[in-house]
């Protein structure tokens, strides 16, 4: 993953895609032992620390400037994702009933800010744009999985109920606020060791996956609960932490974010190779289709969605009855790189393999291998085709804007 990175520097060539592709390539070659991925460690050792750094160093200031098109995109598009891709795949796969249609959905609704921030590293991204991606990267994930947990609860016969699945969904988010609010309050603690600076970095480092645990313990919303911490302690950092011991935390956070976010795509390829011995070979094409089309449809509703985002800001401001500012306005430059950075990553992976192998009753889950088949098919191919794009597509429109 190192050497990976470092040719990928030196060609300036994105280093994802780079390690995606190695991934495969190791996958495919013989005698390399399965590596099976543990959704659960994946959320543990990944989430944690990737929302914590992301909603530590995220401008709260510029967070709530541009919290309507955040909550837009991590709620409201998510919602709305699912819901097209199980159209989609309820009358396009064979055998797929609604229940498995939404499950699907599902998996593949939140994006994978990681990815797009990977790739657009040392372009030309406008602050703003950036703001919107990780915002919308701290919170989607936790509605992802809401949708996530209904949809398999379907599959073996629970009913859905709109007021409970709502309430819910905000009873997590509530929970998850609370639980991160609390562990905040811990840093004040460490006033009473400010001299011993390992004792503080340590403890930081442990915070975030601490954490987590916590709030799933509780059965609230861990990632929540993480993306509130980091909020808490950036606004508090200031007044606890002087600023040498703040950038010897920034030195050990930066290669802990390089690492983790070169396994993710090395880990996204590996799997590609595993799943597919799991499908019929005359089905391949015919799935890989599908999930073609799914990706097409999963970019077309987001840029759809961001593009009325844009003409309700407008609409909003020019109306002065909301408390939306000049500020929080989207141009078409940056309506369309957030559009087009709306990649599929670890979290869907993840999502996607613990899908369980059988339903309460003890019957296997109907048509897991091919749901696990079309999520990683459509994660890869958002990573490659438009991360493969995006360069080129920020480029052509600074290029543009400059004319």
């Amino acid at each position: 993953m190192i050497g990976l990175s470092a040719v990928a520097e030196k060609f300036k060539f994105p280093y994802p895609i780079l390690l995606i592709v190695a991934g495969i390539a190791i996958g495919f070659a013989p005698e390399v032992p399965k590596i099976e991925i543990n959704p659960e460690i994946v959320f543990l050792i990944f989430l944690p620390p990737l929302l914590y750094d992301a909603a530590f160093n995220i401008s709260f200031t510029d967070f709530k400037t541009h919290i309507s098109t955040i909550s837009t995109l991590a709620i409201t598009l998510v919602f709305l994702t699912t819901l097209g891709i199980a159209v989609v795949a309820r009358y396009l796969v064979p055998g797929m009933t609604w229940p498995l249609a939404f499950v699907l959905g599902a998996i593949l609704s939140a994006t994978d800010a990681v990815a797009a921030m990977s790739i657009t590293r040392g372009l030309n991204i406008s602050h703003k744009t950036n703001t919107i991606l990780e915002g919308e990267s701290l919170i989607n994930d936790a509605s992802a999985l809401v949708a996530y947990r209904f949809a398999v609860a379907a599959v073996g016969g629970a009913s859905f109920i709109l007021w409970k699945a709502s309430l819910e969904f905000v009873m997590l988010l509530a929970g998850g606020i609370v639980i991160g609010s609390l562990m905040s309050r811990l840093i004040f603690l460490l006033k009473f060791v400010r001299q011993s600076p390992m004792i503080i970095i340590s403890f930081l480092l442990l915070l975030p996956f601490v954490t987590y645990l916590l709030a799933e313990e509780l059965h609230v919303s861990g990632v929540i609960a993480v993306v509130t911490l980091g909020l808490s302690i950036a606004f508090v950092s200031n007044k606890v932490f002087p600023d040498n011991l703040k950038n010897q935390s920034r030195h050990i956070w930066d290669i802990i974010i390089f690492m983790l976010n070169g396994l993710i795509f090395i880990l996204i390829g590996l799997q590609y190779p595993y799943v597919l011995k799991n499908i019929p070979k005359d089905q391949v094409i015919p799935y890989l289709l599908y999930a073609l089309l799914i990706t097409v449809v999963t970019l077309l509703i987001r840029t759809l969605r961001v593009f009325m985002q844009r003409s309700r800001l407008k609409k909003a401001l020019s109306m002065k009855r909301s408390r939306i500012t000049k500020e929080a306005l989207l141009d078409f430059r940056t309506s369309l790189i957030i559009s087009w950075s709306g990649m599929r990553g670890i979290v869907s992976l993840a999502i996607a393999i613990g899908l369980p192998k059988e339903l309460e009753d003890g019957t296997p889950f109907p048509l897991r291998n091919e749901i696990i088949f079309i999520s990683v098919a459509v994660v890869l191919f958002t990573l490659l085709g438009q991360g493969l794009t995006l360069p080129w597509l920020v480029k052509k429109l600074s290029s543009e804007k400059e004319c």
